[in-house]
């Protein structure tokens, strides 16, 4: 049987795709470390941000839930509060889902979870509250999580649509309490109740001459309550 005389060679092409296959083996490696590397940095400081921001929207729920609810007949007010599913898993991997739960409903069924139980009245299921007592519970946890990195302006449109006069009121007081030079509310609202504790209107009508709508402005401010 004959050597074949250029096994040597072939030898050395396959050992060189051998090197090149081990570097580009090696490459991947450091390339799929340094994508885990990152993917992990991202995820901690994720992690961190949402426990920032939920630590400061659990403490600040429970007194705007009071501001909203207090009255006469309830002077404390309702009783909010936020919990985490699982409280251990939320720091490691923040899968946890939030509940929410007011001492106003029952238990909703959702991304969070609202067992309250509104002033004067028993645990229900959200499903059977009032679309006012709806409406409070969202402003609550809408105005609690605003404040933690407020904007400078805060558009409500409608939300007094299903509440009574005695909750626009409330409503009406808490604007008015958080309103300042840098925090300014623009609502949209058909309620005078509530537009006219504002400290100016704009109204928009129907120009039938022109076929357009126009505006109307007028400063509250220059009339006594």
């Amino acid at each position: 049987m004959a050597p074949n005389l250029k096994a040597i060679e072939k030898l050395d092409d396959v050992e060189a795709k051998l090197a090149d296959t081990e570097k580009e083996a090696d490459k991947a490696r450091k390339d799929s470390k340094n994508a885990r590397d990152q993917f992990n940095d991202v995820k901690r400081k994720r992690c961190e941000l949402f426990n920032k921001a939920y630590n400061h929207i659990s403490d600040r729920i429970d007194q705007v839930y009071k501001d909203l609810t207090k009255g006469k007949a309830s002077p404390m007010g309702g009783v909010a509060y936020l919990s985490l599913e699982d409280s251990e898993a939320s720091l490691s991997d923040c899968q946890s889902r939030i509940f929410f739960t007011l001492m106003i409903t029952g238990t909703l069924q959702c991304w969070y979870q609202i067992p309250c139980h509104a002033p004067m009245k028993r645990f229900r299921d959200m499903e059977q509250l009032s679309g006012g007592e709806k409406t409070v519970a969202a402003l609550a946890l809408l105005f609690a999580i605003h404040s933690y990195q407020p904007a400078p302006f805060f558009v409500l449109d409608e939300v007094d649509a299903a509440l009574d006069n005695t909750n626009v009121a409330k409503i009406a007081n808490y604007i008015r309490t958080q309103a300042s030079d840098s925090f300014q509310f623009i609502v949209i609202s058909l309620k005078g109740s509530l537009y006219e504790r504002g400290n100016s209107l704009v109204g928009i009508y129907r120009d039938q001459d022109v076929n357009s709508s126009r505006t109307l402005t007028l400063d509250l401010t220059q009339y006594d309550e």
